[in-house]
């Protein structure tokens, strides 16, 4: 056999694995246009659906629930934006069957039972964290928001009070405007909800520890409050709201990656690659060093 036969045989697998990921990539494309085309011929009923936060914060206060177009183009792009989420939502499962189809023939059998519950948590904490968004954050958060609200009878000068409006001011919101910051609470939910999926699946392949973790809790709560300054609006209550929720997952990632650890562990012991008087020798040397 030449060197150039040598050659060739080496890069077929390659190529056949790139053809391979090419036609998985473009049933995902499809799968994603397909769904948007659907959510595009209803994306009034959808929107209308995303308004229901803010419309019933609108209602106790005795206003009425209205968003207004503020450039002629406004309402296309509205509809195009509802199309590309409920479109991903809709596609979601198919795109995560390719992936699984593209990845699954190169792993063991082990390997597969190990990696499928993580690929099956990964939707299911998704849809929990937005749910969490919308049905939690967001009505405390346009709360907040519309209480800056100032209001005189008829729009005329307000005069109770030195520190009061000249002008009554009262929320006109801009569809897009209100679209934007409703699906960038949605979307950073529910990725910050992937972080017990993430680090339990980082302690399966050995690449941290529950001790790691633990061992660098202040940094990770210096991390968690950047994260919530940066992807939630400039209000008090949905960043302490973001800072409790993904801090309490990741002490539940602490706990996950122990249990994974301690599986293990009983699974090397049954195994026979664990001495059980060696270690107890090491913990007589450990406890003696620490006096």
């Amino acid at each position: 056999m030449t060197k150039t036969d040598e050659i060739e045989d080496s890069s077929a697998p390659l190529i056949e694995h790139l053809a391979e990921l090419r036609t998985r990539l473009i049933h995902c494309v499809v799968a994603f246009l397909v769904g948007m085309i659907i959510c595009f011929t209803v994306a009034t009923p959808l929107f209308n659906f995303l308004t229901n936060p803010l419309c019933e914060v609108l209602a106790e206060r005795g206003q009425d629930c209205g968003l207004i177009f503020i450039s002629p183009q406004e309402g296309f792009f509205v509809a195009i934006k509802v199309s590309l989420l409920g479109g991903f939502i809709l596609a979601f499962p198919y795109i995560g069957m390719q992936m699984w189809r593209f990845v699954a023939p190169g792993l063991y059998r082990s390997e597969k039972n190990a990696f499928l519950p993580f690929m099956l948590a990964s939707p299911f904490m998704f849809l929990l964290g937005a749910s969490f968004a919308f049905y939690v954050v967001t009505p405390l958060a346009y709360d907040f928001f519309l209480g800056f609200q100032q209001f005189g009878a008829e729009g005329e000068a307000v005069v109770e009070g030195a520190t009061a409006a000249p002008l009554s001011v009262v929320f006109q919101g801009s569809a897009q405007e209100y679209l934007n910051l409703t699906i960038k609470f949605i979307v950073a939910f529910g990725l910050c909800f992937q972080l017990p999926v993430l680090l339990t699946l980082m302690g399966k392949a050995g690449l941290v520890t529950a001790e790691g973790l633990g061992s660098v809790r202040k940094y990770a709560v210096v991390a968690i409050l950047v994260l919530a300054a940066l992807v939630t609006p400039p209000d008090v209550i949905t960043q302490v709201i973001l800072f409790v929720v993904v801090y309490g997952l990741y002490e539940i990632s602490i706990f996950l990656v122990a249990r994974v650890e301690k599986k293990r562990e009983e699974q090397l012991r049954a195994d026979g690659y664990y001495d059980d008087e060696e270690e107890a020798d090491e913990e007589i040397l450990r406890e003696e060093d620490g006096k």
